[in-house]
């Protein structure tokens, strides 16, 4: 039923570079135990949506107590807005003509999250955010300078953001340029296509794939071939664009787990089986605001040629029997809770082509004892007489100018290309080695774009905040560095710290997986009014040994942050007062 076809290829395998300080660690699977398995009616197992003009829509008979998105999702299907031109038509009607309308005020606040645009009506009417599809992180100078472009027409407006998931994000943008925008992304490769709402988010993988001279398996051609499918080669694919809620996939390609699978509705994590190498598969992880779950092993794997046929039977059987009720309990995991792990397994393996699903394999491929790598600074690539320059941005935020920038630098030192990463930072690669010390001299280096940031900076990542975003609560941005610099200046860490920011809690800014993290909240001023805070969350991890944070304190002023950050940095990781630093000096 899928709108293209697909031909599949031999495996990828990984490389043939062994990893030098890799130890394989057996992380055996064995058959899920009994209570894996929730006793469930067969009736409970009839799909939810059939097949309809071309679309997956919700049947009559499962439409009681859905949400107001799965409605908006019945009167109108979204994808419409792209795959039959839709958009041509709400382009051109003012913003009035829209808001007079229900259906075409749903078609700007709700449907064109499909088209990966999000109207910014609470603190910028009229004036949207647009999300790209960007595979693996990888993109060009020609892309970069075309965003640019964009953004640069919407002045104080128009500026882009480096995401979570290896992404970029560019604002300012008016409904009347949209069809242009969307044909001059086209034109450079790009799309911005199911990328928002209850769709597939960007495939992540490792950010200095196919350059590592330590990696496992280059991810780029699976994020690749992942995100294809998903959107039928950028023209829309229907079988995939009425899930429940959204989802994440990523596959890792390293030791460092830069990919954070953890935190990912389905990862592929690397390990061979019988001779053959493919992916023991992990599923169920998110963060939402009324629950956070890590993901678990489905204890099956993959051999690399089924990535894509897997992806397809998981996809399916979370559109297919997913709840549609409250938006709270509709992420793939509540799925799993109520149909067990095993029971789960079981409606993927018979959507497999040939309705057979292989066990997890002990031969997991990554070292859990592997120490996390800093890709800041100049590290030499796998190839010879080539490296790659890791660029610290600032909280991911970056102007026209500076995307311009960006790409002359991969022009004139590099091969044109650009890799983001989920920290937010940015990183050159098949920088000629002979070539690395004029990049490091270049002024654009000198100042905000650091390839040796403090070590503090290192690890900060904000979302958006209330400067754009209408749901976060505090801003973020500003706020992250300027307590940041100001921690800095009253302590000393011995080694960096991840701390994280995020406006509101759907963590967007993913504060749980931080060591310190700050989640947007209104807590009392000194005069009892409401003023912006932050419920402080602190001891999460990633890499094998993941955990999510908790939270330590709620309800800072964020005017008290700084005071409490310096006191948590001290006791919880071995930070030493500037002033003490100096006197012992």
């Amino acid at each position: 039923m899928t709108s293209f076809s697909l031909t599949f290829t031999s495996p990828l395998l990984p490389s043939s570079s062994k990893p030098k300080r890799s130890v394989l660690v057996a992380a055996a699977q064995t058959t899920a135990p009994a209570e894996s398995t929730a006793s469930v009616d067969a009736d409970r197992l009839e799909p939810r949506v059939e097949l309809k003009d071309g679309f997956f829509i919700l049947k009559e008979k499962f439409r009681k107590g859905i949400n107001p998105q799965e409605k908006v999702k019945i009167e109108k299907e979204p994808m419409k807005l792209f795959m039959e031109n839709g958009i041509e038509e709400l382009a051109k009607k003012s913003m009035e003509e829209i808001d007079s309308e229900k259906s075409s005020k749903d078609d700007i606040d709700v449907r064109l999250k499909w088209l990966g645009l999000f109207h910014r009506r609470k603190h910028q009417y009229g004036k949207f955010m647009m999300r790209l599809k960007l595979p693996n992180g990888v993109t060009t100078s020609a892309q970069t300078r075309y965003l640019a472009s964009v953004i640069r027409k919407y002045g104080e407006d128009g500026c882009a953001d480096v995401t979570t998931r290896q992404n970029w994000q560019i604002r300012g943008v008016v409904l009347p340029d949209v069809p242009e925008i969307l044909k001059g992304l086209a034109s450079v490769g790009l799309t911005s296509l199911q990328s928002g709402m209850d769709n597939v988010r960007n495939p992540v993988g490792n950010p200095i794939a196919g350059i590592d001279p330590e990696e496992i398996v280059d991810t780029r051609p699976y994020t690749n071939l992942l995100s294809q499918f998903i959107t039928a080669n950028s023209q829309g694919n229907p079988d995939f664009t009425n899930l429940p809620r959204k989802w994440n996939v990523c596959v890792v390609g390293t030791h460092d787990l830069y990919e954070h699978p953890h935190i990912n509705d389905l990862a592929y994590m690397p390990a061979n089986k019988d001779g053959r190498f493919g992916f023991n598969l992990l599923v169920g992880g998110f963060f939402s605001p009324k629950r956070c779950e890590e993901a678990i092993p489905l204890d099956a794997w993959v051999p690399a040629d089924e990535v894509l046929p897997l992806c397809k039977a998981v996809l399916e059987a979370y559109r297919d029997l997913g709840t549609r009720g409250n938006r709270q309990k509709t992420r793939m995991m509540w799925l799993i809770d109520e149909l067990g792990v095993e029971g789960f397994r079981a409606e993927v393996e018979k959507r497999m082509p040939n309705g057979k699903l292989e066990r997890g394999s002990s031969e997991d491929l990554v070292n859990k004892q592997w120490e996390r790598r800093d890709y800041f600074g100049v590290h030499p690539q796998k190839q010879e007489g080539l490296s790659f320059v890791g660029l610290h941005v600032p909280v991911g935020r970056l102007q026209a100018d500076d995307m311009d920038e960006l790409a002359r630098l991969a022009d004139t030192y590099g091969s044109g290309e650009l890799r983001l990463t989920v920290e937010q930072n940015i990183i050159i690669p098949n920088v000629e080695t002979s070539k690395t010390e004029a990049l490091l001299q270049e002024p654009f280096l000198k100042n905000r774009f650091s390839p040796e940031p403090s070590i503090l900076m290192k690890g900060l990542v904000a979302c958006t905040g209330n400067q754009f975003c209408g749901q976060a609560i505090i801003e973020t941005k500003l706020r992250a560095l300027k307590v940041t610099e100001e921690v800095e200046r009253l302590v000393s860490v011995p080694r960096p710290i991840r701390m994280h920011w995020t406006g509101c809690p759907n963590t967007c800014g993913q504060v749980q997986v931080a060591d310190i993290g700050f989640m947007g909240c209104l807590t009392r001023g000194e005069n009892g009014k409401p003023v912006e805070g932050a419920d402080v969350y602190v001891g999460g991890r990633i890499g094998s040994d993941s955990h999510i944070g908790e939270i330590c304190k709620k309800g800072v002023r964020v005017t008290d942050l700084v005071p409490l950050v310096a006191e948590i940095l001290i006791k919880e990781f071995g930070a030493v007062p500037r002033e003490r630093e100096e006197n012992e000096d």
